[in-house]
């Protein structure tokens, strides 16, 4: 099998030792680190992340990425840059600590309110991205930019900002669902895989379908989803050896606020789509 397996568990459990349970009942050893008793992993006080930090290494536990804020859906262009140039440099030691290589990213969604003009909105974008890289490389760690919100969300955008910026330190994640819950059309997503396949550093893994009135697209499990087998295959065929990231959002979305209940059902579901994950990638 020539991936490697990991998952946002925040969509499983809120404490970090819950999550780590979470791991361990799948079989796996290795995190994406973001929420941790509701609070992102990033703004963790010294104390907080000494903590996190100790504990995932004595337990054993490879964190492969930290899911930052960084340009996200909450944070659009006019939000002062101050707050994103803090947090990569407060993110940053931690990640050296735990031998973390991503910082997950996104490119900034343009104001609703008040948005820019289009090229100034793309120009603020890059010059952003530039500083920010600048930064990356010294640290010596990768913005790893999310198909999601952003000047980035298309294939075009990203590929037109990634040469703009010129930094190896910016690479590309695919999420495997998030244009096909965006655009409600699963083969949005192939696009933007097949015209950013050589980009591609990490993946995350979302699925989506028809909702059950024919309209918008729901989340699912990757065997509902076509797209899901075709994007392994190619990965595989064209010589991917990392990792996949299981972000269900079936049960939680931390993006819209629908965080994990006491019920336990979240924690059910992250594992029953991680077992049919490994089922659908050991049948390629």
């Amino acid at each position: 099998m020539p991936f490697q397996f990991t998952g946002f568990t925040d969509e499983a459990e809120k404490t970090l030792e819950a999550q780590i349970s979470t791991l361990r009942e799948v079989g796996w050893s290795a995190i994406e680190l973001r929420l941790i008793d509701g609070k992102n992993v990033c703004d963790q006080t010294d104390d907080e992340w000494r903590s996190s930090r100790d504990l995932l290494q004595a337990e054993g536990i490879e964190v492969v990425g930290f899911g930052g804020q960084i340009g996200n859906w909450a944070r659009p262009i006019t939000t002062d840059f101050q707050v994103d140039l803090d947090e990569i440099r407060r993110v940053a030691p931690r990640m050296r600590e735990t031998g973390t290589k991503f910082l997950r990213i996104m490119s900034y969604p343009n104001d609703e309110n008040s948005p820019l003009a289009v090229e100034a909105w793309k120009a603020e974008v890059f010059r952003r991205l530039k500083e920010l890289t600048t930064i990356a490389e010294g640290e010596d760690i990768i913005l790893a930019h999310e198909n999601c919100n952003g000047y980035g969300a298309t294939a075009e955008g990203y590929l037109e900002m990634v040469e703009a910026v010129g930094s190896p330190a910016l690479q590309l994640i695919i999420d495997t669902g998030n244009n096909s819950l965006h655009d409600n059309d699963v083969e949005v997503t192939w696009d933007y895989y097949k015209t950013c396949r050589k980009e591609i550093t990490h993946v995350h893994v979302k699925c989506a379908k028809p909702g059950e009135d024919g309209g918008g697209h729901v989340t699912c499990h990757v065997d509902e989803d076509p797209v899901q087998r075709r994007i392994f295959a190619d990965l595989e065929a064209t010589g991917y050896d990392g990792w996949l990231s299981i972000e269900p959002h079936i049960k939680a979305a931390i993006h819209a606020g629908q965080d994990v209940d006491d019920t336990g059902e979240a924690r059910i579901v992250w594992v029953e789509f991680a077992r049919r994950l490994e089922k659908l990638v050991s049948e390629l």
